[in-house]
Formats: C-alpha cells, structure tokens, sequence
C-alpha cells in the first residue's frame, strides 16, 4: 500500500532543510510558515477489507507525532464503526521550527548553527554569507574562527599592497587563506579567482617575470644572452627593438635565432599579455608563433588585441598539412569567436574547430622540422 508513513512527512519538510530556506528563516528570526502535508490514506471503501491494516497505519501515524512534539494530525470522519472513532488522519502539519527538528532528528546541527551566528555578531558581511549558505557553514564549523580573523584581517588591510603571505590573523596561514578563498572571497565581496582576489583586495601579487633574449645592439650588457625581468620593470627600459619574435613552446624560444637589433620573447601561452601589454613593442615588427590549433589562435587574438600589428608564423595550413603524421589530440578545444584573425587564418581556425580536418587536430610547434622553421622564420 502506498499509504503516508511518517517518513513521508519527514521526507516532506527536509526539501526546506536541505536548501537552506528553514534554518535561514530561522537565522533571520522569521515567524514559520506552517508546513501542511496531505496524506494519502486508505479510501472508504478499503477500511472494510483490512481494519487491522487501517489501524495499524493510524497508530503509527498517531505514534509518529510524539505527542504533537513533531507534527499535528487533522483527521476527517470517513464512516463505518468498524474502526472505532470513525477518524482518519487526512493531513499533518508542521506549525513551528520546534516540531521541524524534532522531526528531522536535527536539533543538535541547529545547536552549532547557532553557535556559528554568535561568533559572527559584529560582522555583518559574514553573517550575511553565514546565513546564505548554512550548510556550507555548518560545514566549516571548525574553521569558523579562523575564518573570521582571516576576514577581519583582510578586510582591515584594503589596498594596503601586502602580500598575502604577510596575514597575521590568529591561527592563519597563507595556505589557510589559499584553501578557503572562495568563502572569503564570497564574504569579503571581491573576485575568487586567484589573481582577482588579491588585485581586488588591493594586495600584491607574485610578480610576473618576463623571459627574453635581446639582440647585443640593444644596449644591454653583452654577457647576459637571456633574461627574466619583472614586466613593469621591462616597460620602464628604453629598449627600441625593431623586431620582436614571441614563441610559444619553452625549448623552441630558446632555438630560434635573436634577429639583427631584434628580441626573443618566451609567450608561455595564455600568458602573452605580459609581453603584448609592453609599451616597446608598440612600433615594432611583431612576429608570433604558436602551436597550430584552437588555443594557439585564441593567443594570437590575444595578442593583437596589445599589438595589432602583430602577425602570425608557422600557423598555416601549409604547415598543418605538411606534417600531418605528428598530429596530436588537443584538448578540449577552443570555441570562442576569434575577431582578431586575418582571413586565412580564420579560415584554418574555423577547419579545426568544425573539425574539418579531423578530430581536434593539433600540430605542436616542437613536432616541426628544423629545417622548415628556419626558412619560414629566416
């Protein structure tokens, strides 16, 4: 029979529990909204073929509430004798946030809810992110103290351009703060991405160092073949070079030839910005080369959106075509409208995405005969 058990009703009212909205109404002191659960019981017409059944589910319905401490029965006379008092229940329900945890067994996790809100009073902001996720913050309930004093912190040093590895709160470290910077980032209402939690918090960032090798007619010592330099030191240097070639792939930077009065920039991939955003590459002959699939023309559009005069090397179908027993399988490929691109190459970006030439292909710079780079880049 499927009948209404008590763990039906139970079942009922912890879909409120589970998203969050009963101990959120009870976090902001709102007045319950009773909770009615019709019950699906036995029809006139069955309470003659089974009373022992009838009564038994009665009994255990009526045993369920635990003397109202957990839901009330509304009951409706149906007829016949045979059952006694003529009475079924038709629905229970749950009139307070008592009967609800009684009901669901919860009372202790409210207990500690509880004890969460108290060690919030006087920060508002975590309180509010407290009671938007309290299952989150039940869950953290060990780490809520430290939480606390990590936004404290963090919060009292706004634009103050430390680093994060300076936090001094109570009981926190770096990695304390590294692990839980989703929450704290929610709580303190900035980025939590990595990068945009510290520049949005206004705090210094792991500098970013830029690998180049210049030509020795740019004036730099003579001895130093290759550097790293912090980008915004680099932007300071008056350095003209007339060509700059931006290579992808570590070991191929490090191959190719440094050009006459030029420089030889390692792109490291999606971290091209730091070289494209460099005010001394403004009027130079820009040169760059990439892996050939969806994400080396997602960097070259990046690329131009810094150097428009930027153009591309060894990314042709050509190339592609010429090689085509080194392809690889790219991963998870690259989608995004590119608006950057000349037509050739939006052409042979729009094949490798539709898949025209085979399932993501991919042709990484290194599978490239020597031989062929250096008549292209010569």
């Amino acid at each position: 029979m499927s009948w209404t058990t008590a763990a039906d009703i139970a079942a009922k009212v912890r879909r409120r529990w589970d998203d969050g909205s009963l101990l959120r109404a009870h976090a902001e002191g709102l007045p319950f909204v009773p909770l009615e659960v019709p019950l699906r019981g036995p029809k006139p017409s069955q309470v003659g073929d089974d009373i022992g059944a009838v009564r038994k589910w009665i009994a255990a319905l009526d045993a369920g509430r635990r003397d109202d401490s957990r839901y009330t029965l509304e009951w409706q006379s149906i007829g016949g004798r045979q059952i006694g008092r003529n009475q079924v229940p038709v629905r229970a329900v749950v009139s307070s946030f008592e009967q609800a945890w009684a009901l669901l067994g919860v009372s202790a996790t409210v207990r500690r809810f509880n004890e969460i809100l108290s060690m919030v009073v006087g920060h508002p902001p975590v309180r509010d992110w407290v009671v938007s996720h309290p299952h989150r913050a039940l869950e953290l309930f060990d780490e809520m103290p430290r939480l606390i004093a990590a936004y404290v912190w963090l919060d009292e040093h706004r634009g103050s351009q430390m680093y994060l590895r300076e936090i001094s709160a109570p009981g926190v470290d770096t990695k304390f703060a590294e692990k839980h910077r989703a929450v704290l980032a929610s709580m303190l209402g900035v980025s939590g991405t990595a990068s945009g939690f510290l520049a949005d918090l206004g705090l210094r960032s792991k500098p970013g160092l830029v690998r180049f090798r210049p030509a020795p007619t740019l004036g730099l010592p003579t001895a130093l073949t290759e550097l790293a330099v912090r980008s915004e030191e680099l932007a300071q240097l008056d350095l003209r070079p007339r060509v700059a070639v931006i290579v992808e792939n570590e070991i191929s930077y490090l191959s190719v030839d440094v050009p006459d009065d030029g420089i030889v920039f390692w792109g490291r991939g999606f971290d091209v910005d730091s070289v494209g955003r460099l005010p001394l590459l403004a009027e130079a002959d820009v040169i760059y080369w990439g892996d050939i699939d969806t994400h080396g023309f997602a960097i070259l559009d990046r690329l131009r959106a810094w150097l428009p005069q930027a153009r591309s090397v060894l990314m042709d179908r050509e190339t592609l075509l010429a090689y085509r027993d080194r392809w690889v399988t790219e991963d998870r490929p690259a989608k995004s409208a590119l608006t950057r691109l000349s037509a050739y190459e939006r052409e042979l970006y729009a094949e490798l995405v539709e898949g025209g030439l085979g399932d993501r292909v991919r042709l990484e710079q290194e599978r490239v005969d020597w031989g062929w780079v250096e008549k292209r880049l010569g």
